[in-house]
């Protein structure tokens, strides 16, 4: 049996499980089936008003999903977790829970363009409104809450720009004014940073990325603080909306998880020596990676983050044009829209995962036409520096041909 004290890498791997229960089986059982028979009439009455626990129907729980929930709560130092069918389905899942017509919710100033696309149409039909902001200080953030203001929903690092929110300071803001706190927590995953100790009331994941790894699975992640609240969230949105994930699904995040801190220590080994090759070169004109020494926010970074992650982010020379020639230009580096993958991705946010965010405010937030997200993999570092090196000749020969003045000779 498990006891507290657990070293994270530990729990990865065995909390929630005992084989002893399961004739042994060293791998978590997948239990793939939709409903669950009871022994008699007067059972499924008692499983049904919640007198008698057992297993009812996979939309309402399901013994291999159990088993992720409760890794996933343990990794976050939260009491309880949901498991989701995308990473989209936990986001609504919670945000409907909070909120209610007419309701305000503050957000940080970056957000993953569907995230932004949800709170677009929950204003529309709902009257639920928000607003983005820098949250630099305890100050900023207090000024832009308003009477209706329910919840500060926080992305950090930002997907695309990587800047950083202290989430002290949003905690703090939050206690004072009786909100909530929900943190998009995909980039840096359970390994790297853990906001419920940190004051949030709400930790969320694209499971799809870090927690699976292995790109063959879409799903969300949602943890809470408070285990009676968790309970209410699973048997009202969770239940009647249906956003849930198949067992097989969660059957493969369990495996994922079990290298999630072989993997992650890796992206990270491999993105501080792609930043320091980025740094170098002369057709980078500005890099993003929270712990770069250089960035203004690497205080922040090192107060609440175990390291960096696996992400950055860089602009080149060339706009638009120099942008996507240098993509077109990658062999083993592909061009796709995810992340956490062993294989090392990059897109361009402002034509694919935050076109969808109006280009006035894209430019507020930072994401410019010049702008790339690198994911990166698990592939050696010296061939991936020697990707970018080509990719970086290319470039500029062809920025050569465009304006002799953008060429580095």
């Amino acid at each position: 049996m498990l006891k507290d004290g657990m070293h994270m890498e530990t729990i990865a791997i065995h909390k929630g499980y005992d084989a002893s229960k399961h004739e042994g089986s060293l791998s978590v059982p997948l239990f793939q089936t939709s409903t669950f028979s009871f022994p008699d009439a007067e059972s499924g009455e008692l499983r049904f008003s919640g007198q008698e626990e057992g297993n009812i129907y996979s939309r309402l729980g399901n013994p291999t999903v159990r088993v992720l929930e409760e890794r996933m709560a343990a990794l976050e130092h939260g009491a309880a977790a949901l498991v989701f069918g995308s990473g989209m389905a936990a986001v609504s899942s919670v945000l409907i829970y909070v909120t209610k017509a007419g309701d305000h919710i503050l957000c940080s100033r970056g957000i993953y363009g569907c995230t932004f696309g949800l709170l677009e149409m929950m204003e529309d039909k709902y009257s639920i409104t928000h607003d983005l902001i820098k949250m630099d200080t305890e100050e900023m953030i207090e000024a832009a809450l308003k009477p209706e203001t329910v919840c500060i929903y926080v992305e950090t690092p930002i997907n695309p720009t990587m800047e950083l929110v202290d989430l002290e300071a949003v905690h703090n803001v939050a206690k004072r004014h009786g909100l909530k706190v929900i943190v998009d927590n995909t980039f840096s995953s359970p390994y790297l940073q853990n906001p419920i100790l940190m004051g949030a009331d709400y930790v969320l994941h694209s499971a799809t990325k870090y927690i699976n790894g292995h790109g063959d699975v879409i799903a969300g992640i949602l943890v809470g603080a408070d285990e009676e609240d968790m309970s209410k969230l699973r048997l009202t949105v969770q239940k009647d909306v249906g956003g849930i994930v198949s067992p097989f699904d969660a059957w493969l995040m369990i495996r994922g998880l079990k290298t999630l801190h072989v993997r992650m220590d890796r992206h990270v080994s491999n993105a501080d020596r792609l930043m320091q090759f980025l740094k170098k070169e002369k057709l980078v004109e500005d890099l993003y990676y929270p712990f770069d020494p250089n960035n203004p926010q690497y205080p922040i970074a090192v107060k609440q983050m175990k390291s960096g992650g696996g992400i950055i982010s860089f602009s080149v020379m060339g706009g638009k044009e120099g942008a996507r020639h240098f993509m077109n230009s990658l062999g083993l580096i592909k061009i796709a829209v995810s992340l956490g993958d062993a294989e090392t991705l990059i897109q361009h946010p402002a034509t694919m995962t935050h076109a969808v965010v109006p280009e006035t405010e894209r430019q507020a937030m930072g994401i410019t036409d010049s702008l790339l997200r690198l994911s990166v993999g698990l592939e050696h570092p010296d061939d991936l520096i020697e990707d970018l090196r080509m990719a970086f000749k290319c470039l500029n020969e062809y920025l050569s041909t465009q304006d002799s003045s953008a060429a580095v000779i």
